[in-house]
């Protein structure tokens, strides 16, 4: 991840990333610490696998912190009161017909810092998002795929509320 990129964030996505730099740097940390303690209670670090989990997840938190950390530095949040729903856009919901296989999608256009494919959050740096930026409710979006091309149209767009 490249830490001076601009970060866009909804603001229910600042909030989480703030929530989870919190807990990290409280509960988790304190947490890691204590079983560093009780690993190095076992004597012999240099056989203790214990010892080696508990460094081993304190390296992983700390990048995280540190990761966490600088997408807040560059956050820029959108203002979901400020986006046009004329255009596709982050931080909007948009309803999409697959026309290969006649069914409706939802998918709300995030960060990338945000994107949850299993909530229905999109990035507007994948393949879908990409081509849906900027498109207007009844254009239709083609996408390369893995196995082809996806064929979408767009039914509506609103604010994610």
């Amino acid at each position: 991840m490249d830490m001076d990129k601009e970060i866009l964030l909804t603001s229910e996505g600042l909030k989480n990333i703030e929530n989870e730099l919190e807990e990290a740097k409280t509960v988790k940390r304190r947490e890691v610490a204590e079983r560093i303690k009780q690993a190095l209670a076992f004597g012999d670090i240099s056989e203790n696998s214990e010892y080696d989990e508990a460094k081993n997840e304190q390296a992983w938190l700390e990048e995280r912190i540190s990761k966490l950390e600088a997408m807040l530095r560059n956050a820029r949040v959108i203002d979901e009161d400020d986006i046009s729903i004329e255009t596709v856009n982050v931080g909007l919901k948009v309803v999409l017909e697959d026309l290969d296989y006649n069914e409706e999608i939802e998918y709300t256009i995030v960060g990338s810092a945000e994107a949850d494919p299993c909530e229905g959050k999109i990035s507007n740096e994948s393949p879908v998002g990409k081509a849906l930026i900027g498109k207007e409710i009844g254009e239709i979006v083609e996408v390369a795929v893995p196995d082809g091309v996806a064929r979408y149209k767009v039914l509506s767009i609103k604010v994610n509320k």
